[in-house]
């Protein structure tokens, strides 16, 4: 039996999983400490839903992630701090974060996280860990799609152009 045959936990991670895992763990605590700020500046209470699912599943995703890199003997990156919650009325408006911009900021970094996920789905010869990386593509599929609702819905959307094909008269 070879080395990456039976049980995919027995098996080594390659370096490209171990920096995958690990800088993903990274980001994730920044996230964590980014949506925190932004749920702080969130006027729209069903934005600050979403962000707390988000937040939620950034969490959840940190949890797994740790527990790898602990089981394989990998240091964990450093954490920034949790941030306190504050009140609103308390962020003076010009320097506030506006809904608009907080649900773009959201959208972009899930759109980000898709193509990562995929990334790493591609490069693994762990079946468990391309499993956990398709397991986090759903998650975040699924807060996307919800985001794009909310943007529809609260007039946030901002589309590109639009390509109509005219009929030739």
């Amino acid at each position: 039996m070879g080395i990456l045959s039976g049980n995919p936990k027995d098996e080594p991670l390659h370096y490209g999983e171990v920096f995958s895992i690990w800088t993903h763990l990274t980001v994730n605590y920044g996230f964590i400490a980014g949506y925190q700020t932004f749920y702080n500046h969130a006027g729209d209470e069903d934005l600050r839903k979403v962000i707390e699912d988000i937040i939620d599943t950034c969490r959840e995703e940190t949890k797994q992630l740790e527990k790898i890199l602990k089981t394989n003997g990998v240091a964990l990156p450093p954490a920034p701090p949790e941030r306190p919650v504050a009140r609103i009325e308390d962020i003076p408006p010009g320097a506030r974060f506006n809904d608009p911009e907080i649900s773009a900021a959201l959208t972009g970094d899930l759109a980000a996280g898709l193509v990562t996920c995929s990334q790493v789905m591609g490069m693994s010869t762990r079946e468990d860990i391309a499993l956990m990386y398709a397991q986090f593509h759903t998650g975040k599929a699924q807060l996307g799609a919800k985001l794009l609702r909310l943007n529809k819905t609260k007039g946030w959307l901002v589309p590109p152009p639009m390509h109509v094909v005219y009929p030739e008269k």
